[in-house]
């Protein structure tokens, strides 16, 4: 029996946590670092040389030897520059261990080398981290050794910001100020602050890593470019929620050991629909906690994949023919006193807070439905949404039979006396019990999905980060808080006037409410109808970011700076054109290397068995047909090679921007699908010991 593992004990263990620091700090020093950590402010040097000795006593203690300003820049990933704590020997030659409340506070990472969209020039390479004290320092286990990792905020010498967190960090506090001043008007003077809660349920594939490193889509691209269907794929639907392989299994039971050592509240795993793919969900945490987590749970997924002989795709689409992979941002708002804004309660058409909180979501994801859309928007995604497996490109909301039916009262009457209730689940079995059933199902159709007490947000992709979706939401609903808020605190009659305005909202943006199915085509035509957009890809969306209405609510909350916001769309359209331009050569180099010359040899040994069948006058019909089916589809692949070839080199050539990433979405990528479609057929013509690399089959089926 393998050795249990005791969670309570690990839990945290490699996390600098408030009970370490309380345990470590003097009483004075910890209530400043909790005030600051609660209200905001700067602390102190003297209390910043306090911790930072507390903290690095504590690293080294378990084994650390270095630390790192741990931060989130545009790449979508984490950044790192280790440093060790050794310092000058003293006059006995004796190594001594130091580290400053300065070195805490601050760090000076080459600013240069990172996406900036124009913010950075190549010769000005100063950029600054910033300690993240909300955010707890972890120590990182890995062949490097033990590192203390400390989040940061990373900005340029001037003070834009050149990362995910500082504009989710001002977001936070815009929503958080806003938020207030609506419970203010409904009688909480115990709040002090709202914090933005989310819960990210992340998806990924296991696929072999000694098959996967045959395939050079895999490595390169980290989804595959060819590839044909297995004969099975998710149509039986047993992969889902079914038995967890035991080596699966060894994987998720390290996972979650490691995950939980880092203070990560890995909650619930289970196979997903496509095979060979999983999710793990954790609790929820404040906002910019639970993207630091994300970050580290991605990227422990894929060391403890390589560990057990695996390789994990965090990709949206690794394989054509089965689900993707998203992540679903479960996001809530809570007091610190302890009441969900969100949650409508017993009688939801009778708690006209949550109404007007309601009615202002609502507000918010109309009037600002394509930066929702944008938010979500990376090249891996473009094969995902809308492509009947995930929430449609276009941005609605699900309310669930009874809120819809409240708001269909509060718009045709202003009143809303009826509510629809669940009733009782009966299963007709005497030995299972009856039970309250939900007033409304679920609808894993809509990309903005209300689930009871929060919003679930689906759109987000799997190898994103959640900082721009949940920066976009704090920010939109943060707007229409402070315009609600604006009218209600005037009001002579606040008991009319909040009727009245959740009675306007709701009417004036019910068009974004859609129950059904969002996958089909007649929901495309409803939306069009409603006059809602339809942004079918990445690089339709980068421009919405730059709108006047855009930069208005961004600089209106200091969130972003218009400089900031025009330096991320042309980041957008350049990480879009490099990521299909790696794809399209890495499809050249595939094609041109592996898959030509082995149907080529497979061509040879056709005309060899041919030959040598009429030779021995015997009926070579079979075999001839099957050469010229496959010399016909061989000419055509190197037909569509020679043209995406000549495509690629067009894009290559062009100036980086807007024009340059279209390009690559209208005739990089059609020329792309044109050269895989032969390839496919190919595949599932040529002699399977011949074929260059491993099947589908072999990758998903055989983990």
């Amino acid at each position: 029996m393998s050795e249990v593992m005791n969670v309570e004990e690990i839990f945290g263990k490699n996390v600098f946590t408030l009970g370490k620091m309380k345990e470590r700090l003097p009483r004075n020093v910890f209530k400043e670092v909790k005030k600051v950590m609660e209200q905001g402010g700067e602390l102190s040097l003297a209390s910043a040389d306090v911790v930072a000795k507390a903290m690095k006593d504590w690293a080294v203690e378990n084994g650390a030897t270095h630390y790192t300003h741990w931060f989130q820049p545009l790449t979508g990933i984490t950044a790192e520059k280790h440093d060790s704590f050794v310092s000058h020997p003293d006059e006995e030659g004796k190594m001594l261990m130091e580290f400053s409340g300065k070195e805490l506070i601050k760090g000076e990472p080459d600013a240069s080398s990172f996406p900036s969209g124009g913010l950075r020039a190549t010769f000005e390479a100063r950029g600054y981290t910033a300690w993240d004290i909300t955010s707890p320092a972890f120590l990182k286990e890995a062949a490097t050794g033990v590192i203390l990792c400390i989040p940061t905020a990373f900005c340029s010498y001037k003070g834009e910001a050149l990362d995910k967190k500082t504009p989710l960090l001002r977001s936070m506090e815009a929503v958080s100020e806003q938020a207030l001043r609506i419970v203010r008007l409904f009688g909480n003077t115990e709040a002090t602050k709202v914090v933005a809660s989310v819960g990210p349920e992340q998806e990924y594939f296991l696929v072999d890593s000694k098959k996967a490193l045959q395939r050079d889509d895999l490595i390169y691209a980290g989804r595959t470019l060819f590839g044909a269907p297995a004969p099975k794929g998710q149509e039986l639907e047993d992969h889902y929620f079914g038995v967890i392989r035991e080596r699966i299994g060894a994987y998720m039971k390290d996972l979650n050991e490691e995950l939980w050592k880092l203070g990560v509240t890995a909650k619930t795993q289970h196979n997903e629909v496509a095979p060979a793919q999983h999710e793990l969900a954790p609790i929820y945490e404040t906002a910019n906690i639970a993207v630091d987590h994300n970050q580290i749970v991605m990227e422990t997924m894929k060391r403890v994949a390589g560990k057990h002989g695996m390789r994990c795709l965090l990709h949206e689409k690794p394989f054509a023919g089965v689900n993707g992979s998203g992540k679903h941002n479960n996001w809530s708002l809570t007091t610190d006193n302890g009441v969900n804004m969100l949650d409508p309660g017993d009688t939801p058409n009778e708690n006209i807070q949550f109404l007007l909180v309601l009615a202002c979501i609502m507000k918010a994801v109309d009037r600002h439905a394509d930066l929702l859309r944008q938010s979500a928007s990376d090249p891996g995604n473009d094969h995902r949404l809308g492509a009947n497996e995930a929430p449609p490109a276009i941005i609605s909301m699900f309310l669930g039979e009874q809120l819809e039916d409240v708001v269909k009262q509060l718009v045709e009457t202003g009143e809303a006396h009826n509510l629809i209730e669940g009733g009782k689940l009966e299963t007709g079995v005497s030995t299972l019990p009856d039970f309250e059933k939900d007033a409304t199902d679920r609808n894993r159709t809509s990309p903005f999905a209300f689930t009871g007490n929060k919003f679930e947000f689906r759109m987000v992709g799997s190898a994103d980060s959640i900082a721009s979706p949940n920066t976009t939401l704090n920010a939109i609903v943060a707007e229409a808080f402070c315009e609600a808020a604006d009218i209600l605190e005037k009001a002579d009659n606040f008991e009319m006037a909040v009727h009245d305005l959740i009675k306007e909202y709701m009417t004036k943006h019910q068009r974004i409410v859609f129950n059904g199915d969002g996958y089909s085509d007649q929901w495309v035509v409803e939306a069009n109808r409603r006059g809602l957009p339809n942004i079918k890809s990445m690089v339709e969306a980068a421009g919405t970011i730059t709108t006047d209405k855009a930069v208005k609510l961004f600089e209106k909350f200091g969130i972003y700076t218009k400089v900031e916001l025009e330096s991320r769309e042309e980041i957008l359209y350049e990480n879009y054109a490099k990521t299909i331009n790696i794809e399209a050569l890495t499809m050249i180099e595939m094609a041109s290397k592996q898959i030509v010359p082995a149907v080529v040899k497979y061509t040879k040994e056709l005309a060899d068995t041919v030959n040598a069948v009429k030779a021995a006058g015997a009926d070579a019909q079979v075999q001839s047909g099957l050469l010229a089916k496959v010399s016909e589809k061989l000419a055509g692949m190197q037909k569509a090679l020679e043209e995406l070839k000549e495509v690629e080199a067009k894009a290559a050539a062009m100036e980086e921007g807007k024009e340059r990433a279209f390009f690559y979405r209208e005739t990089v990528m059609s020329a792309m699908d044109a050269l895989r479609a032969p390839a496919d057929e190919l595949e599932m013509m040529v002699d399977k010991k011949v074929w260059p690399f491993p099947t589908y089959g072999d990758l998903i089926f055989e983990v």
